[in-house]
């Protein structure tokens, strides 16, 4: 392996899922994993396809009740290509399957620099002619309709023929999750294929009830000395194959290339999807061709995302900016798609979109953000049903769902499995209503790093007010205590969500809720102080909106209620009342306790009763905010958070933090290293390696965790900088982190291309790429430094 390089070598059934996930190739219109291309989906392989924002509706019956489930789907199958042998004169085969034929070598290679997966092995067949195989896919970066792959096929000391099947396989179910087994999975319909001389079949189909058409159309040519013996296309009922038998010699090298395109009816500028991919096809390279193209295309996106860590956390990095580009490339900017928490990589979560854009735009902001407007575009032209679901129980303003899917409803599970003890339980998690903060903070980090005042003035204007309205609609006044509180609500924690033997869910004044909130309503209101009064004025008209309401805000925004105990924060009110857990006696017990809440309540216990974490939830204020920052916001609510209460609020939930989720190790590295503690490598540790260990046991296979990859890059790029885009300046104040004392990287600010940072030793260097645009103002807590474009600044740090 190298720095852009990854290998798997050898064949483990049981590893199967987690190696495709790891080895998915995308280009952010559709993903396929990593499959070998023989097997059909089965217990051991899942060769999904993903295409963003192609969902599907399905209601099925769980536990004697019915419940209606939106999902990404599992589109047909590209991939499949499978291969049988007979010497001369002699008798065929068996069709190759790894699962059953005893494998000289295998090695799967995942090139970074080319996003090409290669599968090399040999095989022995049986009648002890060895065949050597070399398979290399691409999903195109340049056209994002387009995917590929070349099996070159080489004969040892033998001679006969290898008979090849190419096909398009339409029996695909969502079958990547197994919790979902009991679950309706089926979700393509109306299946149709066909063929067209002298290379290609077709497959169309329709999602069952979004009714999205789906097209794929397949070429396979041989590239040989001697031609085929036999070609044949072949529609079916559910599959359209290209059956090809060739003539093999010894050493002399066989190519088989399958190129595939891919369109449905959400597209633009089309008419009909399967006319689009059959034209496409036709005048689609050959394999050389379409790769000398896909590189080039990716060689422009790591030149301007690029990071440069040395060391294997630095290949890591490289790995997950990999994958993120994989999901949120350039050609996501044009779609009307949300980050799916878990890639296009997998079917866990149904690929819906949560808060993670709250750890992926902050990297995004600074290297592509036509990519973040795209995103934050899909939350917008979501407002409308978020303000209908406020409407719905009563409240004014937007009310975002938690899961969201293709029309912005809520997507949230209403039961979900435990798999310790086979119950299904009611699932509250719809309840984090803190989303709507995360949307909010996104939209001012985008504009303040971009500069965007029109985005800003308009679009965001409108969901920082929806947003606020709800909050403010939210919150009720407390006589007794002299202040606003927010009820009913389910923190970033997760575990808990109710009191102990309440009969409703929800809980009262969660920290980091309020907080944010309180947030929100501070920054709507400081933007519409600032909007030219005709803006505000339109802005007033259109969202139908008395300018009296302000009062209230800032109100809420001074007097909202943050509770304490012990010289803590509490995670919620009544927090610091429930039981201690004996954490060293259920390590024992069960070993990993990531998933602490499906333990207990295994056992007939909840983690409603004690006092553990899933996940950070008060210390995620200190991801999102400075340290300045975050004082600022409570003293403006009537707290003096001074350093040593939120360094006795962190060694709290320290303590008390199962980490069941591979956020939780990256935010808790980040808190950690702003604190200058030693332990903070430990747990950026663990945020790199949760996907490549597949440290949640078992979840990575299911698809990636996006926000968590995102999450590392952005730990470099702010946390270790302490990077800030406020004021028309950047802001920096680093920390040291000696495990990554040297990094380097390149942004885009405003209107600059290729603002190089680099940290060597105690100096940071600032590089800005000559231009006609402004000099760059740097801000640092002891000095600022302006730098014209074509300088290099060399910044040496004070000691820490």
């Amino acid at each position: 392996m190298s720095e852009w390089t990854w290998e798997w070598t050898g064949y483990d059934p049981a590893a199967e899922r987690l190696r495709e996930s790891l080895c998915t190739l995308g280009n952010g219109y559709f993903a396929t994993r990593g499959a070998v291309p023989e097997c059909r989906a089965g217990l051991v392989h899942c060769p999904g396809t993903y295409a963003a924002g192609c969902y599907n509706r399905l209601e099925s019956a769980v536990a004697g009740r019915q419940v209606v489930n939106e999902d990404l789907v599992n589109l047909p199958n590209w991939l499949l290509l499978r291969f049988r042998l007979r010497r001369t004169e002699g008798a065929w085969g068996p069709w190759f399957s790894p699962d059953r034929h005893a494998l000289l070598d295998h090695r799967h290679t995942l090139d970074l620099r080319r996003a090409t997966l290669t599968r090399a092995f040999r095989h022995r067949g049986d009648e002890a002619c060895v065949l050597g195989v070399e398979q290399t896919r691409l999903v195109h970066m340049g056209d994002p309709h387009l995917a590929a792959l070349r099996t070159v096929f080489t004969a040892d000391d033998w001679s006969g023929e290898v008979e090849i099947e190419s096909c398009l396989d339409g029996e695909v179910i969502n079958g990547n999750v197994h919790r979902y087994r009991a679950l309706n999975r089926r979700h393509v319909t109306q299946l149709r294929t066909g063929t067209e001389e002298p290379h290609t079949v077709w497959l169309s189909c329709r999602t069952s009830t979004s009714d999205i058409a789906v097209a794929m159309a397949a070429r396979t040519t041989v590239v040989a000395d001697l031609a085929p013996v036999s070609s044949e296309l072949r529609p079916g009922r559910h599959h359209a194959v290209h059956r090809l038998v060739v003539p093999i010699a010894p050493r002399q090298p066989v190519t088989v290339e399958k190129t595939v395109t891919l369109h449905t009816s959400r597209d633009t500028a089309i008419s009909d999807p399967l006319g689009e991919a059959v034209d496409r096809l036709s005048t689609a390279e050959d394999f050389p061709g379409l790769l000398d193209s896909h590189v080039a295309a990716w060689e422009r996106l790591w030149q301007r995302a690029d990071i440069q860590v040395p060391g294997e956390a630095g290949r890591i990095l490289r790995f997950h900016l990999f994958h993120v580009l994989q999901t949120l490339s350039p050609h996501t900017a044009d779609l009307d798609v949300g980050v799916p928490a878990r890639g296009l990589h997998g079917e866990a979560y149904r690929g819906h979109v949560f808060w993670d854009e709250l750890f992926v735009l902050p990297y995004l902001n600074l290297h592509f953000p036509e990519v973040s407007l795209g995103l934050l575009n899909y939350r917008y032209r979501r407002l409308p049903r978020a303000c209908r679901a406020a409407a719905a129980i009563g409240r004014a303003g937007a009310m975002y769902p938690w899961q969201s899917g293709s029309d912005g409803r809520e997507e949230t599970q209403e039961w979900h499995l435990n798999p310790h003890s086979g119950h299904w339980l009611p699932d509250h998690s719809r309840l984090q209503h803190h989303v709507g903060s995360a949307i909010a903070y996104n939209v001012w980090q985008y504009c303040e790093a971009t500069g965007d005042t029109e985005y800003l003035h308009t679009k965001g204007a409108e969901m920082l007010v929806q947003i606020a309205r709800f909050w403010t609609d939210l919150a009720v006044f407390d006589p007794g205590l002299g202040r606003y509180r927010i009820r009913g609500v389910v923190g970033p924690d997760e575990y808990h969500d109710s009191y102990p033997g309440a009969a409703l869910p929800g809980l009262d004044d969660n920290a980091y809720t309020n907080v944010t909130a309180a947030w929100v309503l501070t920054r709507t209101l400081d933007l519409l102080r600032r909007l030219p009064a005709w803006r505000r004025e339109e802005l007033f008209e259109r969202v139908r909106m008395d300018g009296n309401e302000l009062t209230k805000w800032d109100e809420i925004s001074r007097r909202l209620r943050v509770p304490f105990h012990q010289g803590v924060i509490s995670q919620f009110e009544g927090y610091g009342d429930l039981a201690e857990l004996d954490w060293d006696a259920y390590r024992t017990r069960y070993g990993s306790i990531r998933r602490l809440d499906r333990i207990l309540e295994a056992e007939g216990d909840t983690v409603n009763r004690y006092k553990a974490s899933k996940q950070a939830d008060v210390l995620m204020l200190d991801y999102l905010f400075s340290p300045t920052e975050l004082r600022q916001l409570f003293l403006r609510l009537g707290y003096d958070l001074d350093d040593e209460a939120w360094r006795r609020t962190v060694d709290y939930y320290l303590q008390r933090t199962s980490h069941g989720s591979t956020l939780s190790g990256l935010v808790h590295g980040l808190v950690l290293a702003r604190a200058r503690r030693a332990e903070a490598w430990q747990y950026v540790q663990e945020a790199l390696e949760a996907d490549i260990a597949d440290i949640q046991g078992g979840t990575t296979g299911e698809g990636i965790h996006l926000g968590a990859m995102a999450g590392t890059l952005d730990l470099v790029q702010r946390g270790l900088t302490g990077l800030e885009t406020r004021e028309d300046a950047l802001w920096l104040d680093p920390v040291p982190l000696p495990a990554l004392s040297e990094y380097g990287f390149s942004l885009r600010y405003r209107g600059h291309w290729g603002v190089g940072v680099r940290r060597r030793g105690g100096q940071l260097e600032i590089g800005v790429p000559d231009s006609e645009e402004k000099p760059i103002r740097v801000v640092l807590a002891d000095r600022a430094v302006t730098i014209a474009p074509g300088e290099t600044c060399t910044l040496v740090l004070a000691e820490s």
